[in-house]
C-alpha cells in the first residue's frame, strides 16, 4: 500500500469512515444498477469509472489527513525502498534507477542547499530541456521544500524575463545568455548544469553536484508543507500576451497523477514521454503520475516520428502519450510492414481530431485512446474512459458532484456569456455548444496565478447560475449530447492552439507592431485543412507612407517568437474593425481564412526558406492544402 503510516487524529478518522461508507453505498448502487447495462452501453465503463474515482478519492482523503503530510515525493521514497534497483528512466541508452534518482536527487538538494542557501518556501526557476537532470533537479528542490517554476523552454527575452519574475523566484537553473544583464542587476543566482562555463555571472552547478554527499536529507527541512503548498508554478498562455504562472498546490498534485490509473496504468506498465516536461500533460500526467504507479518511463528529449515504434518496441513501451499534433505525424508517416507488431495497448493526451482518432486505430491497433479535457489552473477536467471516437469525456453524476460544472450560453461575437433579465446565465441545452465553467468551491478551488491578480480576476465569473455564486471560466466551447458524451468544440478570447502550444494573440501582436512598418496588428487563429489546432495569422494596418517590408518583418517575428507563435500569414488592410468597445473584431477574419481567391487584401505567407514574407499566390495556398509545403 502507498498509504502514509504516520497518525490520523480521531476527527479526520470519523470523516475518513464516512468516505469509506459512502463509497461502499455508492459501490454496490453503482453494481446493482450495471444490471441494466443492456439499456445503457457503456453503463458497465461509468460504474468501472466512478469507483476507481472514488478509491483515488479516498486515497486523497487520507493523504490530507495525515500527520505529516504525505506528498507525491513521499510515494516517490516509498517506491525507493520496495524496488531501488528497478528501472525509473531510460534516456539516450542510459539507465536510471528509483536508487540512483533518489542519491542523484539527495547530492542536488544538498549543492543547492550549500550554494544557493536555499530553504523552504524559496521558489526556483527550471529553464531545462527534456532530461534526466530536470527530474532528479526537481526532486532535490521538493526534499527542500521548495516550489519549482517550470519554464518553456522555447521562450526568448521578454517572455522569459516575465516568466521568471513572476514566480518569485531568486535562483535560476538554466539560462540564456541574452537575458543574463537583467538578471544580475535584479540580483538573480544563475546555475548551469554545467561542470565549467566561461560565461562571467553563471555558476556551474555539475561540479558542486558531483561533490556533494548523497546522503538522505531530513524531512524537517519541508515540514511545513501541507496539501495547500504551493507545488509548482506552471504556464500557460493568456489575454496578457504574456505566458501566465498557474499555481500549482500539492492537492493539485496529486489528482494530476491519478490520471493514471484512472486509464488504467498499472506498476508493470512502461510509459513513454516525449512530450515536453514543462508541460502539465509530460510532468504532471507522465512523470508524476509515473512516480505515483512506480512504472518505468522511457524519456525523450522531442517527439520523432520516424523513431516512435522502434523507440517502442526497443523498450516495450506499453503506454504512450500524445497531443492531436503528434498523433497526426505519426498517421503521416509511410505505411510499413507489421505497424501493429507493438505492446502499446493505452495511449493517454487531448486534441486529436476524429479521422486521425480513426486512422491511427485503423494503422497501429486496439490502442485503448484515453482523450482528455483539462486546463492547468482549471478546477474541472473530463477524461473518456471509453472507446467512443471524438469524446473527450462523460457527464456522471459522481463527477458532477464533486466538481460542479456548467455550459452556459456564449455569445461568440461579443465574446461574453448571455445573461437573462436577472442578470444570471443561461444553461446551455443538450446538444448547443455551450462555455464551460467550473464552480469554484473548497473541494474544487481555483487558485489562480502568481504576480497577476488582474488575470486571476478575469478567470472568475460570477453570478453564474445564482446570485453571488462563483465560477472559474475555463475560455473554452463545449457540447454535450444525448448520450452524456462531452465534445471540445473550440478556444475563445485571445488565445488559440498550434503544434501542442497555447499562442497568446497580443503577445504576438505586440511583436508585430515593433517591425517599422507595422502600424497594428489583429491576431488570431485560422483552421488549415488536415492539422490540429490552428496556424497563426494577423491582420495589420502599415504606418502612414510605409510599404511592408517583408525582410525585417521576417527578422522580427524571428527574433522574438517561438517557431509555434511565429504568424504564417498576414493579411494587410486599410483599417482594422473594432467592435463598440473597441475590441478588434476576429469572428469574420477567421472565418475568412487565408485563400487568395476570396480575399481581396495582400496576403503574405511566412517562407523560412527564403528567409522572409512572400505574397501568397494560390499556387502556394494549393500546395499548403495539398501538404507539398509542410507548415
Amino acid at each position: 500500500t502507498r498509504s502514509p503510516r504516520c497518525g490520523i487524529s480521531p476527527l479526520h478518522r470519523a470523516r475518513c469512515n464516512m468516505y469509506i461508507w459512502f463509497t461502499v453505498v455508492a459501490g454496490l448502487a453503482l453494481l446493482s444498477i450495471s444490471l441494466l447495462g443492456t439499456f445503457c452501453p457503456h453503463l458497465g465503463e461509468d460504474c468501472a469509472y466512478i469507483l476507481a474515482s472514488l478509491k483515488l478519492g479516498l486515497r486523497l482523503f487520507k493523504y490530507k489527513s495525515s500527520k505529516p503530510f504525505y506528498s507525491v515525493l513521499d510515494c516517490f521514497l516509498d517506491a525507493v525502498k520496495r524496488h531501488p534497483t528497478k528501472v525509473f528512466v531510460h534516456f539516450e541508452g542510459r539507465e536510471y534507477s528509483y536508487g540512483d534518482m533518489d542519491k542523484r536527487s539527495n547530492k542536488v538538494a544538498r549543492a543547492l542547499q550549500a550554494e544557493a542557501r536555499l530553504k523552504e518556501g524559496d521558489s526556483v526557476a527550471l529553464f531545462l530541456a527534456n532530461e534526466p537532470s530536470f527530474v532528479w533537479t526537481w526532486l532535490g528542490l521538493a526534499k527542500l521544500g521548495c516550489p519549482a517554476a517550470l519554464l518553456n523552454f522555447n521562450i526568448r527575452s521578454k517572455s522569459l524575463l516575465h516568466c521568471f519574475s513572476c514566480c518569485g523566484a531568486k535562483v535560476l537553473i538554466g539560462a540564456l545568455e541574452e537575458v543574463l544583464p537583467t538578471l544580475r542587476e535584479q540580483g538573480i543566482s544563475v546555475y548551469l548544469m554545467s561542470e565549467t562555463c566561461s560565461i562571467e555571472g553563471i555558476n556551474t552547478l555539475s561540479d558542486k553536484i558531483s561533490r556533494a554527499s548523497d546522503l538522505p536529507l531530513s524531512r524537517d527541512l519541508r515540514a511545513n508543507i501541507n496539501i495547500r503548498s504551493t507545488a509548482l508554478y506552471i504556464y500557460t498562455s493568456g489575454t496578457t500576451g504574456l505566458p501566465k504562472a498557474a499555481v500549482v498546490t500539492h492537492e493539485r498534485v496529486w489528482a494530476a497523477s491519478f490520471i493514471q490509473a484512472v486509464c488504467g496504468v498499472t506498476s508493470e506498465d512502461i510509459f513513454y514521454i516525449n512530450l515536453p516536461l514543462y508541460h502539465s500533460a509530460g510532468f504532471l500526467i507522465g512523470m508524476i503520475g509515473g512516480m505515483e504507479r512506480g512504472i518505468t518511463i522511457v524519456l525523450r528529449r522531442k517527439f520523432s516520428a520516424s523513431q516512435f515504434w522502434d523507440d517502442c518496441r526497443k523498450y516495450n513501451v506499453t503506454v504512450m502519450q500524445y497531443i492531436g499534433e503528434t498523433m497526426r505525424y505519426l498517421c503521416n508517416t509511410p505505411r510499413k510492414d507489421g505497424e501493429k507488431n507493438h505492446r502499446v495497448r493505452i495511449a493517454i493526451g487531448n486534441g486529436v481530431r476524429t479521422d486521425i482518432w480513426s486512422e491511427f486505430l485503423n494503422r497501429f491497433g486496439d490502442i485503448k485512446v484515453r482523450e482528455l479535457y483539462a486546463a492547468t489552473e482549471g478546477n474541472i477536467g473530463f477524461i473518456n474512459y471509453t472507446s467512443k471516437i471524438g469524446a473527450v469525456g462523460r457527464v456522471n453524476f459522481v463527477h458532477r458532484f464533486f466538481f460542479p460544472y456548467t455550459l452556459i450560453k456564449f455569445d461568440t461575437e461579443k465574446e461574453e456569456p448571455v445573461r437573462n433579465s436577472e442578470g444570471l446565465c443561461i444553461e446551455a441545452a443538450t446538444g448547443e455548444t455551450g462555455l464551460l465553467v467550473g464552480r469554484v468551491t473548497r473541494r474544487s478551488p481555483f487558485v489562480g496565478y502568481a504576480g497577476n491578480q488582474q488575470q486571476t480576476e478575469k478567470k472568475r465569473l460570477r453570478d453564474v447560475m445564482k446570485k453571488g455564486d462563483l465560477y472559474f471560466n475555463t475560455g473554452d466551447l463545449l457540447w454535450f449530447d444525448d448520450m452524456k458524451f462531452v465534445y471540445f468544440q473550440d478556444r475563445v478570447g485571445d488565445t488559440f492552439r498550434w503544434k501542442g502550444e497555447n499562442v497568446a494573440t497580443s503577445e504576438v501582436a505586440d511583436i508585430l507592431t515593433m517591425a517599422n512598418c507595422i502600424f497594428e496588428a489583429n491576431v488570431y487563429g485560422v483552421k488549415v485543412e488536415g492539422h490540429e489546432g490552428r496556424i497563426g495569422m494577423a491582420a495589420v494596418t502599415l504606418q502612414e507612407g510605409e510599404d511592408f517590408d517583408s525582410l525585417h518583418t521576417y527578422k522580427q517575428v524571428v527574433n522574438y517568437l517561438p517557431a509555434y507563435a511565429r504568424p504564417r500569414f498576414l493579411r494587410i488592410q486599410p483599417c482594422l474593425e473594432m467592435t463598440g468597445t473597441f475590441k478588434m473584431k476576429k469572428v469574420k477574419l477567421v472565418e475568412e481564412g487565408f485563400n487568395p481567391a476570396h480575399i481581396e487584401d495582400p496576403l503574405y505567407f511566412l517562407d523560412p526558406e527564403k528567409k522572409m514574407y512572400v505574397p501568397l499566390t494560390e499556387d502556394i495556398y494549393r500546395a499548403i492544402a495539398c501538404r507539398d509545403i509542410k507548415l
